[in-house]
């Protein structure tokens, strides 16, 4: 194999992955004209199709998935070797990056991490926040935050913060209008803030539990938000009731803006937790944000 057809083979990766030229010429630093040069001349030089190509997409060839099953694995081992390599270095450098909820993100992760980021000038972090539930290998990122009984088997977890768990709340203005709920089914009749999930699409069914009873109810209501910091606005000004982490509305119950409903209903659950593939060995920049987020309450 020559010299030229490892950057090859690299660059195909790319486009296989993101499943386009331009947003894998972004990745690789080069132009989309150049990238389609060289697939064709690695095509031409395997004497087989790689990549199907239409006006809008590109997928790979039966032949093209199954050489991109085969090299993506072990780019991605050659590429971990390399950020090993960074332990050599006298201060932890290099990009971190973390997909997360805006939970997670206000109420544990910046908090722990904006101590200790002064102490590492070299090191970055880039934070994705959404609600979905994302692959962090197929997406590149080295780590994500979930809730514990989430987190897949295969994967390390750390606990980064308490157990927390949701409640409904609504303004005393919202319950003046209506009786508020007195078991869960009762939501169905009432104005209720929801939340669209990014991975599904569909909205949040609000999960209750009470002596060994689980139960999910799917409501309904004039407002859907994909976050939940807006969900806590929205029933202050009186828009109905909201099922959100517990510590975003504890000041505003405690100062009777807003009335907690159904609260023996709402039991905790296991708190965030940091997650990363096991196979792959921490460079001294992650083992920083590991320390940082590590719960120790």
């Amino acid at each position: 194999m020559q010299r030229d057809d490892m950057k090859d083979l690299l660059w195909f990766v790319a486009v296989a992955r993101e499943r386009s030229f331009t947003k894998a010429a972004a990745e690789l630093g080069t132009s989309q004209s150049t990238l389609s040069h060289t697939i064709k001349e690695l095509e031409a030089r395997l004497g087989v199709r790689l990549l199907t190509r239409t006006t809008r997409s590109v997928a790979p060839t039966e032949a093209g998935e199954r050489l991109f099953q085969s090299l993506a694995p072990r780019f991605e081992e050659i590429e971990a070797d390399l950020a090993d390599l960074v332990a050599f270095r006298d201060k932890p450098s290099g990009t971190v990056r973390l997909t997360l909820s805006d939970h997670a993100l206000l109420t544990v992760v910046w908090p722990k991490l904006q101590r200790v980021l002064r102490d590492y000038p070299d090191l970055r972090v880039e934070l994705y926040s959404d609600n979905g539930m994302r692959n962090i290998v197929e997406e590149r990122f080295d780590a994500g935050v979930r809730l514990g009984e989430s987190v897949d088997r295969d994967m390390i977890a750390v606990r980064i913060g308490p157990d927390w768990r949701l409640v409904a709340v609504a303004s005393p203005d919202y319950f003046s209008r209506r009786l508020a709920p007195r078991i869960p089914q009762d939501l169905v009749g009432h104005d209720c803030i929801c939340l669209r999930q990014a991975t599904f699409g569909g909205l949040y069914a609000w999960e209750f539990e009470k002596r060994g009873r689980e139960l999910r109810v799917r409501v309904d209501g004039q407002l859907t938000f994909n976050s939940t910091l807006p969900m806590v606005d929205a029933a202050l000004s009186g828009y109905g009731i909201c099922y959100v982490p517990e510590n975003l509305v504890s000041h505003h119950i405690a100062e009777g803006r807003l009335k907690l409903v159904l609260d023996d209903w709402s039991l905790p659950f296991p708190g965030y937790h940091l997650y990363y593939p096991s196979r792959r060995q921490l460079s001294p920049a992650m083992a920083v944000i590991v320390e940082a987020l590590r719960h120790r309450g």
